[in-house]
C-alpha cells in the first residue's frame, strides 16, 4: 500500500524576499527554512520548541520554527537571522552589533534564536506587551530593566551559559 503524500506550493515572504516552496504538508517550517531555502541560521536543537534555537519572527512576532507546519505559514513574513539588517538595511541590525562587541555567544549555536527572539522581543514590549514578571498595573511600554529581559528571553537556552552578556548586548540596544 502506497502512502499518500500531500504536497503544496505555499508562497511565503522570506527575509523580505517572495518565496513558493513545494512542502510535504507533514514539514515543519524550520526544515522547510534549512533544507529547501538554504537558511541554516535557524538550529534545530531540541526539536520540541524547548530550546529556542530554531526561533524566527514569523509577521513580526517570535515563533519556534520547529512546531511550526511550513503549510500553516502560507502568506506569512517570515525573518530569520540571515534577514536580520540595520534601519539602512545594509548594516548588521544593532543587536547583532551589540552581540559581538559584548561577546554575548560562545558556542554561537544559539545566538540565531537568541538574536530573533531579542528582535521579537523589542517589538512586542513596544507594543505593550507584559511578561510574567511585569508589575500588574505597570506603565506600557514597560522598562525593561535585567529582570524583564532575562523572562521576555527564558525560552532561549544557552548551554554555555553566555546569559549575563547576552543581557548585556540587549541593554546596550535600549539606551
Amino acid at each position: 500500500m502506497a502512502t499518500e503524500v500531500f504536497r503544496s506550493a505555499v508562497p511565503l515572504t522570506v527575509n523580505g524576499e517572495r518565496r513558493s516552496p513545494v512542502v510535504d504538508h507533514r514539514s515543519t517550517l524550520l526544515d522547510v527554512l534549512r533544507e529547501q531555502l538554504d537558511l541554516t541560521g535557524a538550529k534545530k536543537g531540541c526539536d520540541h520548541g524547548q530550546c529556542g534555537a530554531c526561533t524566527v519572527l514569523v509577521d513580526g512576532r517570535r515563533a519556534n520554527s520547529c512546531l511550526l507546519l511550513a503549510v500553516a505559514c502560507e502568506g506569512c513574513q517570515i525573518t530569520t537571522v540571515e534577514g536580520l539588517r540595520g534601519a539602512d538595511g545594509e548594516a548588521p541590525h544593532p543587536l547583532q552589533r551589540a552581540f559581538v562587541e559584548r561577546d554575548a555567544f560562545q558556542c554561537g549555536y544559539c545566538t540565531p534564536g537568541q538574536l530573533c527572539s531579542a528582535v521579537g522581543m523589542l517589538a512586542e514590549t513596544a507594543a505593550g506587551h507584559p511578561s510574567h514578571v511585569t508589575e500588574p498595573g505597570a506603565k506600557t511600554p514597560v522598562a525593561l530593566d535585567r529582570d524583564e529581559i532575562r523572562e521576555r528571553l527564558s525560552g532561549n537556552l544557552c548551554r554555555c551559559g553566555a546569559y549575563p552578556h547576552i543581557v548585556e548586548a540587549v541593554e546596550d540596544v535600549i539606551r
